[in-house]
């Protein structure tokens, strides 16, 4: 557990923050692991995801290409292989794209709160609405990983902090915006499609971030639901 600070005082408990300590390197400061001659179970579909030739077979040309998306998104090791965690992102890329304009298509945001954030966990997906209009995104987010969930429910903006760091981590959590018991919007400088996922805050780009701070204000209504793959 740890404390979020202002003005000096020590206000509530920390319980979802950033990624787990398992992932310390970003995308783009990943190493390199050495290219498979290995086929992967999942080559074929990933070979027509990342636009190669369909013939099911690992090559030198296919290897570099998915090592290249792997160290972009940084999913270890980034050594070129198809595999489940591989073509899990890539899958999950497909159902956020198909999503479109209208994310909330099922009706499981709420429609009588006004303007309120949305973030369906299942698709990883984040969205303000206001009413049945849609304000901004969707877009993509990183959730809580298993075992550090990203809560569930209707919830309220309690507290926000444009500059918070974590008192657990020490690592900077801009455009803070607290939810649930320490759980909060903020920004993140790695891949929203980064494995296995937050301590439970909901990540997202710098812009989306900035664009959820100048939207959002305490007291409005957060909706989290749905259960992200893998939890």
């Amino acid at each position: 557990m740890g404390r979020i600070h202002r003005r000096g005082a020590v206000l509530l408990g920390i319980t979802g923050l950033l990624a787990p300590l398992t992932i310390s390197l970003s995308a783009g400061h990943a190493q390199a692991a050495s290219c498979t001659a290995q086929t992967g179970p999942y080559q074929k579909q990933v070979e027509k995801f990342l636009g190669l030739p369909v013939d099911g077979r690992q090559s030198t040309t296919d290897c570099r290409a998915i090592q290249a998306f792997q160290t972009k998104h940084g999913i270890t090791p980034n050594a070129g292989y198809a595999g489940p965690v591989t073509w899990g992102v890539m899958d999950l890329m497909n159902k956020q794209k198909a999503v479109g304009n209208n994310p909330n298509s099922a009706g499981k945001c709420p429609t009588n709160k006004g303007r309120i954030a949305c973030v369906n966990l299942t698709l990883q997906l984040s969205w303000i609405q206001d009413g049945t209009k849609l304000v901004y995104g969707p877009v993509p987010v990183r959730t809580g990983r298993d075992g550090y969930e990203t809560r569930t429910g209707l919830k309220k903006i309690y507290w926000r902090n444009i500059d918070h760091v974590s008192t657990i981590y020490d690592v900077p959590m801009p455009y803070a915006q607290f939810f649930d018991g320490g759980q909060a919007f903020h920004s993140v400088g790695i891949s929203m499609w980064n494995p296995p996922g937050s301590h439970g805050c909901v990540n997202m780009t710098k812009a989306d971030a900035k664009k959820y701070w100048s939207l959002l204000r305490n007291g409005d209504d957060v909706h989290v639901y749905g259960r992200k793959p893998g939890t």
